[in-house]
């Protein structure tokens, strides 16, 4: 059967994929002061992060809207899979769904699965591969979205920053009780409950929050040989090789991918932070 998968731009895709026709990004909106720009394949993160830097006030974002998601589930294909960012981080998910109901409307009946990743960048990245094998191997539609759904709980994310302001004052760390000064130096390395964040642990320091990222994200994760380790970094890629060989001395993977972040992602973790998702 023919299908399409619709990730929103919080997710990143492998170089090997991109312009793959089974593939299309719906961009999210990046708004930095009077700066404002799609997130889209002319995303320019130097020029994104130099604008940042420069902007007294915290930088937004916007979903795509429901016609946006709708005009993506046009496509001559059987099946229709969307993968969006955490509901709890964004109203993609509800675009999505909406955008969905537009469709059937319109267009009468398709099988279309829209996925609340609980999760963003590479989690949404790791569902998105997935969903290639589900298919590839033949399984019904209907065992696909039972066997995904399965899958997305559980996927494991997990992430150090440099910078927590901008999920800070766009009202992202709701779930974290208690974060720890950064002027202490004090590094909390976070993690997701359901889509929610959460802080896992705290470490003096970038580089031991990195290594306790790592020892997280070996000694939690199940089956490692049959899955993927995701590595996303917003403008580090020696702290994301370094966190890759940390995880891989400990456990085996059956492919490891290391990928820079798109818009969404990159405003998020601001300049150097990295994110992992097994």
């Amino acid at each position: 059967m023919s299908f399409k998968i619709v990730m929103d731009s919080c997710g990143e895709l492998p170089a090997s994929l991109l312009g793959d026709e089974r593939f299309e990004s719906v961009p999210l909106g990046l708004e930095v002061g009077e700066y404002q720009v799609p997130d889209d394949e002319n995303f320019n993160q130097a020029e994104f992060l130099k604008k940042v830097a420069e902007y007294p006030k915290c930088p937004k974002s916007s979903c795509p809207s429901p016609e946006r998601f709708m005009e993506s589930y046009l496509a001559s294909v059987d099946h229709v899979y969307v993968v969006t960012l955490s509901a709890h981080l964004s109203g993609s998910y509800n675009s999505a769904e909406l955008g969905k109901k537009l469709y059937l409307e319109k267009h009468g009946q398709k099988q279309i699965h829209v996925i609340d990743s609980q999760s963003a960048s590479g989690g949404e990245t790791q569902i998105a591969l997935k969903l290639v094998e589900l298919e590839e191997a033949g399984l019904s539609f209907e065992e696909i979205v039972k066997q995904i759904e399965a899958f997305r709980d559980s996927v494991q994310t997990y992430f150090v920053l440099d910078n927590l302001e901008t999920l800070r004052k766009n009202g992202r760390l709701t779930g974290v009780q208690a974060l720890v000064a950064s002027t202490l130096n004090i590094k909390p390395v976070m993690g997701a409950d359901k889509g929610e964040i959460i802080q896992r642990s705290k470490t003096i320091g970038i580089k031991k929050a990195l290594g306790k990222m790592a020892e997280l994200a070996a000694c939690e994760v199940t089956n490692s040989e049959e899955r993927r380790l995701i590595i996303t970094h917003c403008n580090a890629p020696d702290r994301a090789r370094q966190v890759r060989d940390m995880v891989m001395e400990r456990t085996k993977f059956k492919e490891c991918i290391i990928m820079d972040t798109r818009g969404i992602s990159s405003m998020y973790a601001n300049d150097g932070g990295v994110i992992v998702t097994t």
